[in-house]
């Protein structure tokens, strides 16, 4: 007989972050006398996964996934599911199916409020987190049982370097190492050998593109114009591509430049800021330059290869985007935010329901004490000081996120029943 806080509980991992976080997450599980399995659907997840013992490779074909993955739950007891993002298909099929036979789905994403937390909810993320159906006065009662401090907002993404290494590497295993799994596809558009490309580019331009992008930056900084800053967002991102109205990014760029053209002052500049990550698989630099000649608009519209976003928002005017996580600093600011997709903090408090034009104009302001709620309210449930990526951000993680697995509610509920844990929280400079 154990006394273990994890006896009893039977827990499937299937895809995650690049790296090795999930392999140390098992390995910490299974300390607390939790049983660990990993299904593993190519050669990356394999390599990332150091208990060979409980390791599950899956060579069949897509279609087969759902039998394959009842077959699993049943012969190996499953209770639980962990996850990194719920909307790749193998995964959104492991969340219909835990939900048909009452299992816990844990999932993991990219912190809401990046890049020193990450984000740690059950059932659903972004525009499937429980958030979407949380006002801002649900949240207030639940914080009254909460004295934290509202730390400040870092000023930039954190482990990028370490975050590129390993996407590079994950997919180097895929493209040489795959045999066993001859049937994988991909979730993305491209191909593997070509994702692969676009990481050892981005790894060599390193240095071009930091380049390039402090000269942007300068230009920008020193111009003395007003502007408005855009976020702009993977597109092949999960919330880009399944929680907003947009198929592709340029359709997104089109928008934002026709609307400024209508309505912002003459003297107002547009900047595009590109995402970290961002590969260069989409041509957006000529993209943003021939729409804006096409309005009329050469010379006030500038676009920005990706980079620190304090040192460009500590001048903005506002923020646009689709449903960038990178948001939640244009609101920490007090800056006016436009929003066009789903997000979890699209709350009519604090993002503008502006027609675009209008908003260029005459842009309302968020309401500052409802912003800080609100993000105390998140540093308080789902998100988790540490990131998947760096050594010392995954330290960070375990610390605290394996007593909230543990745990039978989920971060909301436990802090509005009053038994959340003490959090830790980075308080690192910009």
């Amino acid at each position: 007989m154990t006394n273990e806080a994890g006896a009893n509980r039977h827990f499937l991992f299937l895809q995650g972050p690049h790296g090795p976080f999930f392999g140390l997450l098992g390995r910490m599980l299974g300390q607390t006398g939790a049983t660990v399995w990993r299904v593993g659907f190519n050669a990356g997840d394999q390599a990332f996964w150091p208990d060979r013992a409980n390791y599950l490779p899956f060579i069949a074909a897509h279609q087969d996934w759902p039998a394959e993955l009842d077959k699993i739950v049943t012969d190996k007891a499953i209770t639980d599911i962990v996850l990194y993002g719920d909307t790749r298909p193998v995964h959104a099929l492991a969340v219909a199916a835990a939900e048909a036979r009452g299992l816990k789905v844990h999932v993991f994403e990219e912190g809401y409020l990046r890049p020193y937390w990450v984000t740690y909810e059950r059932g659903g993320s972004n525009g499937h987190s429980r958030l979407m159906q949380m006002d801002i006065n649900h949240m207030r009662r639940a914080l009254e049982l909460s004295d934290a401090e509202n730390p400040e907002a870092p000023g930039h993404w954190g482990d990028m370097t370490e975050h590129v290494f390993y996407g590079a590497l994950y997919h180097a295993f895929v493209l040489f190492g795959n045999r066993r799994y001859r049937q994988f596809r991909t979730h993305r558009a491209i191909t593997v050998a070509q994702e692969f490309k676009l990481y050892l580019r981005r790894l060599a331009l390193m240095p071009w593109h930091w380049f390039d992008r402090v000269l942007a930056t300068m230009k920008v900084k020193n111009g003395g114009f007003p502007y408005h800053l855009v976020l702009l967002q993977l597109e092949h991102d999960a919330s880009f591509q399944h929680h907003s109205r947009f198929a592709t990014m340029p359709e997104f760029i089109a928008a934002v430049i026709d609307g400024f053209a209508e309505g912002a002052p003459s003297h107002h500049h547009l900047v595009f800021k590109a995402h970290p990550l961002e590969d260069g698989r989409a041509p957006l630099r000529r993209t943003i330059r021939d729409h804006a000649a096409a309005a009329g608009l050469s010379g006030r519209v500038h676009f920005v290869r990706g980079g620190k976003l304090a040192q460009l928002l500590d001048h903005a005017r506002t923020g646009v985007t689709v449903n960038s996580t990178a948001a939640q600093q244009v609101l920490w600011r007090g800056l006016p935010l436009k929003a066009f997709g789903a997000a979890v903090y699209a709350k009519p408090e604090f993002v503008s329901d502006q027609p675009l034009p209008d908003f260029f104009a005459n842009p309302r302001r968020p309401d500052p004490a409802a912003y800080r709620d609100y993000r105390l309210f998140l540093l308080e449930t789902s998100q988790v000081a540490g990131g998947f990526y760096s050594t010392r951000g995954r330290r960070q993680l375990l610390r605290q996120v394996v007593d909230m697995m543990l745990t039978q509610l989920d971060p909301y509920d436990s802090l509005e029943n009053g038994t959340a844990a003490p959090r830790q929280q980075f308080h690192l400079v910009k």
